[in-house]
């Protein structure tokens, strides 16, 4: 992935460091909101222009609003003075809230992605279904697919969504060798085997057609998919379970993000 594309949000906050920061209406913009979102907004706008703005609600703790722009999750304060920019623990469980809303997040913006989009491993009775970003030329995507066999064995389907690590474009604006590949393989009459082919090194026959692989990629940017690389593996409720895992790994993580 681009250097562009992985400091897309980042690139305003890195000027303010890291923790708690104040972010003083008077410079640069005037905000006179009528509501506390619309102080929030121009914050993140003022602080990072180009930022893609996808939620802003009430934050865990008071005063606050938690925000998911372009990839990143911050706090900001409900008058827009003051950003945080890091984890937010639960004290009494423990636990990270941060974690928590990117999976409750997560979870609703992959349900808008129908099946017959994604590339799909499967068992016969799957107990477990997992969402995977993958690139068919980044090698631990290609280890991970070698198990495919034994990860389906264990009772868990693999639906697989396109992410070109490359991006669609590269600076001149012209489609990426990688993304050129992954329509390809989306095209093909036969997907599966295609895809295959193509984690084994075979590229498939160049092909065309009306195809997710974009909307994919971008789905995966407002998730932070650039930020943790691929492959990315998404439990059931959201949760990020890890990078490559091996076919136990996995079977455990799921087990772990399974309700019931």
């Amino acid at each position: 992935m681009s250097k562009k594309l992985r400091s897309m949000f980042w690139v305003g906050l890195l000027a303010l460091s890291v923790g708690v920061v104040h972010a003083d209406a008077s410079v640069g913009v005037s905000v006179a909101p009528n509501t506390p979102e619309n102080a929030v907004r121009k914050t993140i706008l003022r602080l990072v222009p180009s930022a893609e703005i996808q939620q802003v609600i009430p934050a865990p703790m008071p005063g606050f609003y938690q925000v998911i722009a372009s990839g990143h999750l911050v706090y900001v304060s409900a008058d827009g003075k003051y950003l945080i920019n890091g984890d937010l623990v639960d004290a009494d469980k423990g636990t990270s809230l941060r974690d928590d809303a990117w999976a409750t997040y997560s979870k609703a913006e992959l349900a808008k992605v129908p099946v017959a989009d994604r590339i799909v491993f499967a068992p016969p009775h799957p107990k477990y279904t997992v969402t995977v970003f993958t690139d068919v030329t980044c090698p631990y995507c290609r280890v991970l697919h070698e198990e495919i066999a034994a990860i389906n064995k264990e009772g868990i389907a693999v639906q697989y969504l396109a992410w070109p690590r490359t991006g669609v474009t590269d600076e001149d604006g012209k489609p990426t060798e990688t993304y050129n590949e992954m329509v390809s393989v989306w095209c093909s009459a036969d997907r599966n085997s295609a895809f295959t082919a193509a984690k084994e090194g075979h590229g498939p026959k160049p092909a065309n057609c009306k195809n997710p692989v974009k909307d994919q990629f971008d789905l995966g940017l407002r998730l932070g998919v650039g930020e943790k690389g691929t492959p990315t593996i998404y439990a059931q409720d959201g949760a990020v379970i890890g990078g490559f895992l091996t076919p136990e790994q996995l079977l455990d993580a799921v087990k772990q993000h399974t309700s019931g």
